[in-house]
């Protein structure tokens, strides 16, 4: 399992993806590049919120972080704790519903690549793999969780990295960040060919306005949010 090439980072180079498990692509390897421009303290406590197959928690471990990563699926769970183990680095990853099991606790720098894809099946809850990008009718189901709930979670001084897509609104993600009393912007931006997702409903996207008729690319965000002292 590997990063495609997009971006300014190396490939990172996995040994498992169970079925089912999100494999890290050009979202996560932008995400990754932001991450590369912080400033991690030794022992700074990191949180990665939807790690998938671990990528994201086990390059901030690298960096000397303590890291905790949260996947509600028991198959992503299994693989970022396989994937930490062959890489070398502890990470500790507990099952849950993005921030339900570390409620307790706060963080430095808190890290996510969630669902974020507008899907035309409206508030059903995806199922299956669709679960790693299906994000209700304007993509926001789980970004509007994220910003209510991550400020709570953060350190003074401590910082939000978010990845998704221009189609699920990032100025709505700015406003409502910075509502929280956080300094927000976007500071990565990367435009990429449609996936199959995209491209099996890019008609019902079309039509909704979220793409022009001369959209031929997705464009993909990185917002930084942080804490004033």
């Amino acid at each position: 399992m590997s990063w495609g090439t997009r971006g300014d980072v190396n490939p990172l180079v996995l040994p498992l993806a169970l079925p089912g498990v999100y494999i890290p692509q050009e979202d996560t390897a932008l995400l990754t590049g932001a991450l590369s421009e912080e400033q991690i303290a030794p022992g700074a406590d990191v949180l990665d919120v939807g790690t998938g197959s671990g990528a994201l928690a086990i390059e901030a471990a690298r960096r000397g972080a303590r890291v905790t990563a949260v996947d509600v699926s028991r198959r992503a769970v299994y693989t970022a704790r396989l994937n930490a183990r062959v890489a070398g680095v502890p990470v500790r990853v507990r099952r849950g519903n993005l921030f339900a099991p570390v409620r307790d606790r706060s963080f430095d720098l808190i890290l996510t690549n969630p669902p974020y894809v507008p899907a035309p099946t409206g508030l059903r809850p995806p199922r299956g793999r669709a679960r790693a990008w299906d994000a209700g009718h304007d993509g926001r189901v789980v970004l509007d969780r994220i910003c209510r709930e991550a400020p709570t979670l953060l350190r003074p001084g401590g910082v939000l990295l978010m990845v998704h897509s221009g189609l699920s609104d990032p100025g709505r993600t700015l406003d409502h960040l910075r509502t929280t009393g956080l300094k927000a912007s976007v500071i990565r931006r990367s435009r990429i060919t449609f996936g199959p997702v995209l491209r099996g409903r890019e008609n019902w996207l079309r039509g909704r306005g979220l793409l022009s008729p001369a959209d031929k690319q997705e464009e993909l965000v990185v917002v930084r949010a942080e804490l004033p002292v």
